[in-house]
């Protein structure tokens, strides 16, 4: 039995961890939600040009390239997960490594992507569906976007990096950076020039270049005699870059991360293309109601990207005691977290809507849906702080199975048991799906992690 001394020091220890979790969670949260709201932003603009279709077919444009960039979370995942053990090993060596594996990585995914985009396009039109202007102007999106693919995967290793290295400050404003001069370019291009779908679609690749050239500046600056050194030996940099265990490793974590998200971008494509086939006003609906989503998804992703670096540090420390409080303590925050979302929505739903879009057919089919924006946060809110945790332990094949399951156990099925319910039958699988995720993973945690990684690091 603990003393009462043991009994304070503990509390104050959790108090530290409250502290040390919000620090790093609220400026994740801040740049994560800027996401969102970006998507937001090109939302209202294109929303507020007179026809459905502007909107439906940049938001199917988007899915296209966005598709490329969920499919590889993998990079940013894994970037923080390994730099995260790498810091709490104090590895610096390991660290750059981790970072410039990465980018080269992102840029050889990128640069393949824009050699063959031409049948790229044309193949995720034929699937997409959607109308003869939704399919034209989604072309014009997705003809621009794609270039700018090298620069938003490097963005991704660049981000995930920092974040390892419990740099959240430095990630937010950079963030905010590169996402004001996307919507103040947004606005230019559309109302001023008047390009309407290109203008959106070249305002967001001039700012992931942006954001490139300025994420490499600060890391360069910032680490500047770390980086020296590490580039000085180039022949033993190159020997450790290519090292055939290290590529193995790496390359066998990310197939698990990839086959995570290849499940969880087939629910979200097929939730957009099935939309397009049950009208334009439909698919613009939803364009909003996936926004709303992200803005979900981006905050409660602060806590959970917050609990995978304090994790991956305790881990790669060998604190066991750390490890399984910072999981308390994120259950704990992800849970306020939703209520307020939920909250929101509730409360606001309407007026939001309101502000995304003019277009009468548009809002009144999609408040009708409002409901499911409630209920997500509350339902979803565990799988994400799980998928933080697992992150930070790299136990990638924990995390693959429990999509895999989600998937093909939870989110397909339903859909096609409730698919005479429209849209509804969308969003309901969609719950499920996430219901599972959460189920899943929290199982694994209490049965299989607990055992294993012991609280008691004396006892193992």
């Amino acid at each position: 039995m603990p003393s009462d001394k043991e009994e304070f020091l503990l509390k104050i220890a959790d108090l530290d961890q409250h502290k040390q979790l919000l620090l790093l969670a609220f400026p994740m949260i801040l740049s994560n939600i800027t996401v969102p709201l970006l998507g937001l932003v090109d939302t209202a603009v294109i929303g507020h040009l007179p026809h459905a279709y502007f909107l439906g077919g940049s938001t199917i444009g988007a899915m296209i390239i966005t598709s490329i960039t969920w499919l590889c979370g993998f990079l940013r995942m894994s970037t923080t997960g390994l730099s995260a053990q790498a810091y709490g090993f104090n590895d610096i060596q390991q660290n750059l490594l981790v970072l410039l594996r990465g980018i080269l990585v992102a840029f050889a995914i990128g640069f393949s992507f824009v050699l063959l985009q031409v049948p790229f396009i044309d193949i995720a039109l034929n699937v997409a569906g959607g109308s003869d202007q939704v399919q034209l102007y989604a072309k014009q999106y997705s003809e621009i976007r794609i270039w700018g693919l090298p620069a938003a995967l490097a963005n991704l290793v660049i981000l995930g990096w920092l974040l390892g290295n419990h740099q959240a400050s430095v990630v937010m404003w950079l963030l905010i950076a590169t996402n004001l001069i996307n919507i103040c370019l947004d606005l230019l291009f559309v109302f001023g020039f008047g390009w309407q779908v290109k203008g959106v679609a070249s305002a967001t690749i001039i700012a992931e270049y942006s954001g490139l050239l300025a994420g490499l500046t600060i890391i360069f600056l910032r680490y500047y005699s770390s980086v020296k050194q590490f580039l000085t030996d180039q022949t033993a940099l190159f020997a450790s870059l290519f090292e055939q265990n290290s590529l193995f490793c790496y390359f066998k974590l990310n197939r698990d991360i990839l086959i995570r998200t290849l499940c969880l971008e087939a629910c979200f494509l097929f939730i957009t293309f099935q939309g397009a086939r049950l009208g334009d006003e439909v698919v613009a609906a939803n364009a909003i109601l996936m926004n709303f989503l992200l803005l979900i998804s981006f905050g409660l992703d602060g806590i959970a990207n917050a609990a995978e670096v304090m994790v991956g540090k305790a881990y790669g420390e060998e604190d066991n005691k750390k490890l399984h409080s910072t999981v308390k303590i994120g259950l704990f925050w992800t849970a306020i977290f939703a209520l307020a979302y939920a909250l929101l929505f509730a409360l606001a739903g309407q007026w939001l809507l309101s502000l995304i879009s003019n277009i009468n057919a548009v809002i009144d089919f999609a408040q009708h849906y409002l409901v499911w924006m409630i209920i997500l946060p509350l339902v979803a809110c565990w799988c994400y702080l799980f998928d933080g945790v697992y992150i930070g332990l790299m136990k990638a094949t924990a995390m693959r199975n429990s999509m895999m399951i989600a998937t093909f156990a939870g989110f397909f099925p339903l859909w096609f048991l409730l698919k005479d319910y429209g849209n509804h039958g969308l969003w309901a699988a969609l719950l499920c799906f996430m219901l599972i995720r959460g189920v899943t993973l929290a199982w694994h945690y209490k049965c299989r992690v607990l055992n294993t990684i012991p609280i008691d690091p004396a006892s193992s």
